[in-house]
């Protein structure tokens, strides 16, 4: 993309904050500049944090069904997938599958709950409820 080219339409999930994209300049050199964002960015990124709302609230239900643990209603709420949590955590996806099922998150290690406590932003307290 050319410098002339990078989008300032304005992006209001970006909260009238600018973000750096790359671009080149007349002399053909990558920089970064400063961008307003564009509509496009906004719709993709409104409909990414509904679809997250959306699987927190089936997670919700499932834990109070008794169906999942909090670990899986926590990991959506702070727009997490299970690969992302994974890589945050350093736990293999197998195993917080497994985590996800109630009665093995019930047993789990205080030093094990504190890893994904961390990962989540949370307290290890929290993670053990919902909100």
């Amino acid at each position: 993309m050319d410098l002339k080219n990078v989008p300032q339409e304005g992006n209001k999930t970006l909260g009238g904050h600018r973000r750096a994209v790359y671009a080149r300049d007349a002399g053909g050199h990558i920089v970064a500049v400063a961008s307003k964002g564009w509509e496009v960015e906004e719709i993709v990124t409104s409909q990414a944090v509904e679809e997250m709302s959306a699987l927190a609230e089936a997670a919700r239900k499932n834990v109070m069904d008794g169906l999942s643990s909090p670990l899986e209603y926590w990991m959506y709420a702070r727009r997490m997938d299970l690969l992302l949590l994974a890589q945050s955590t350093g736990i293999w996806r197998w195993r917080i599958r497994r985590h996800l099922r109630p009665e093995i998150f019930a047993r789990l290690s205080h030093n094990l709950l504190a890893r994904y406590a961390e990962a989540l932003g949370l307290a290890v307290q929290q993670l053990q409820h919902l909100p």
